[in-house]
């Protein structure tokens, strides 16, 4: 990923709280020399490991679970907020551009083959989900039932070896045209690029620290 200084993200804080709220990425490994992606949920636990592990699973029928279980490298794409940013907001000069926050997270894979930890996690993976749109009156799977599913899955931990956020959110235009973008993002009534807002405001009140 191309990172220029002064959009590198160093708050471990702020890249947490990004993958936490972005859950749903981009995994890419090589398969034959080519890169290979899948898009579906992660789970990051912070605490295992020096920096982290990503936990996951695929349908035993996806490519990918090949290069997962022979320990290849990995790379995790979280995608947080993103907005246009037309120049037309700058008090100075500038040209179009789009601002946005993403988190890339390398590492080691390694395949979950027992049960018990392959279930415990996808009920971790789920439970922040399904926690806040759940049908209480809906059906629930027999957790028998969906222990003879497992087999269908294929489980992987990712020990995490580098952790990169790039957050580019205009740090290289002034204050002012920071402030107007800000307000302009803000009043837009798009929640992901209020989101961007909020990311700018909070780089500008650090600045001011």
């Amino acid at each position: 990923m191309y990172l220029p200084k002064h959009f590198q993200e160093e708050d471990p804080d702020r890249i947490v709280e990004l993958i936490d709220g972005h859950g749903f990425a981009t995994l890419v490994t090589m398969q034959d020399g080519v890169p290979f992606a899948t898009h579906l949920a992660l789970l990051y636990d912070a605490a295992a490991g020096h920096y982290g592990t990503i936990y996951g699973h695929l349908a035993k029928g996806n490519p990918q679970a090949g290069a997962l279980s022979e320990g290849s490298p990995a790379l995790a794409i979280f995608h947080g907020p993103h907005a246009y940013v037309s120049p037309s907001w700058y008090a100075t000069p500038g040209v179009p551009t789009w601002n946005y926050a993403v988190v890339h997270a390398r590492g080691i894979a390694r395949r979950i083959d027992a049960a018990e930890p392959l279930d415990a996690m996808l009920e971790r993976l789920t439970a922040p989900y399904d926690t806040l749109v759940a049908d209480p009156e809906g059906p629930l799977m027999p957790s028998e039932q969906r222990r003879k599913m497992l087999p269908a899955i294929f489980g992987f931990a990712i020990e995490v070896t580098e952790l990169t956020g790039k957050f580019k959110l205009s740090q290289n235009r002034s204050v002012e045209d920071q402030q107007r973008v800000i307000s302009r993002l803000g009043q837009s009534g798009d929640p992901q690029s209020e989101a961007v807002a909020n990311l700018m405001l909070a780089n500008l009140v650090c600045a001011r620290r």
